[in-house]
């Protein structure tokens, strides 16, 4: 009896005192080269941003982050990618709220962002603003605001029905205290095409991608939906400055599949944190797209997608609709 309790007693002690074998592996995490799965294709903001990430993971752990761009289904191919992968650490999903959220909202997945592990946010998109094709006869967002209220639904906004644009411009409707006629206007580049030709009034879209277009005059610039002034957006005010209290973010999400070793989401999180302390990294954001450095932990980042939910929440009506 006496040998019995020691044993058990002895066992105990060992389960508690020895790490297991799972956190054994997340104290040499990576060992082998991680596959981040980004939900766009290259050449966007999404995928520039998982690749600053990729670089400087490879520069601080001396092992490989491969990207591999998965585009299709407003990302929700990406993410059932990653959400059916082994929880050994080594895929990971770079995402942003326009699918993380929107697509849950929208009615085009059945995932909230809690059916991943969230590690953190790794970046937020402070480069979006509201831009106006000059055809549309408007230099102001007060003159914008106007002519919407004094004829409804005259300012045509373009957007991809049921996309991340799309909440941007049902949220600023709200706001603002206007209707719009809102239009599948497609991707960026053909939104940018609609602008230059008049077929569209309005539309939210990178300040890099139409910066060109704005200091030749064929293009005016709004507002940015920003708390504070990005400065390197130029003169271009936010609408809070303007008497529009609107404001929303983008933010990069970093996530791994369900059950994946806390330690290692943890020490990923504190790679991510470090390479946000890089001035070169700094460096690379602002001369690509416009965008200053942000980060946001395990614990803050679930805060803030739990907000953005319940917010986007508010537009679920008018989004699965316009999927219908």
């Amino acid at each position: 009896m006496k040998k019995t309790i020691c044993a058990s007693l002895l066992s105990a002690f060992m389960a508690i005192a020895a790490p297991s074998a799972f956190s054994a592996d997340a104290t040499n995490w990576p060992t082998r080269p991680v596959q981040v799965v980004v939900i766009a294709n290259p050449g966007g903001d999404t995928d520039f941003n998982a690749r600053m990430m990729a670089k400087y993971f490879n520069e601080i752990t001396g092992k490989n982050m491969v990207v591999t761009n998965v585009a299709g289904g407003g990302g929700t191919l990406a993410a059932e990618q990653v959400k059916g992968a082994a929880a050994d650490g080594n895929t990971i999903l770079f995402t942003h709220t326009g699918q993380l959220i929107v697509n849950e909202v929208a009615g085009l997945s059945e995932d909230s962002f809690e059916a991943f592990d969230i590690c953190c946010i790794a970046g937020v998109d402070k480069g979006a603003i509201f831009v106006a094709a000059k055809q549309a006869g408007v230099n102001s967002l007060q003159e914008l605001i106007d002519k919407a209220k004094a004829e409804p639904e005259s300012i045509t906004y373009g957007t991809e029905m049921g996309s991340f644009s799309h909440i941007q411009g049902l949220m600023f409707e709200e706001l603002a205290g206007v209707k719009m006629k809102m239009v599948d206007a497609g991707t960026v580049s053909e939104k940018v095409v609609a602008l230059l030709g008049g077929r569209i009034d309005l539309a939210a879209i990178s300040y890099g991608s139409v910066q060109d277009y704005i200091k030749g005059g064929q293009m005016v610039a709004l507002g940015q939906p920003n708390s504070e002034r990005n400065e390197l957006l130029g003169d271009v005010k936010t609408f809070k400055e303007q008497g529009v209290d609107f404001t929303i973010d983008k933010p990069y999400v970093v996530a791994f599949p369900k059950g994946t070793d806390p330690a290692i989401v943890k020490k990923m999180a504190g790679i991510m944190k470090q390479i946000t302390e890089n001035p070169e990294y700094a460096e690379e954001l602002k001369k690509s797209f416009k965008q200053p450095v942000a980060y946001y932990g395990t614990e803050e980042a679930a805060e803030v997608l739990g907000k953005t939910r319940e917010n986007f929440m508010n537009f679920k009506d008018e989004l699965r609709q316009s999927k219908n």
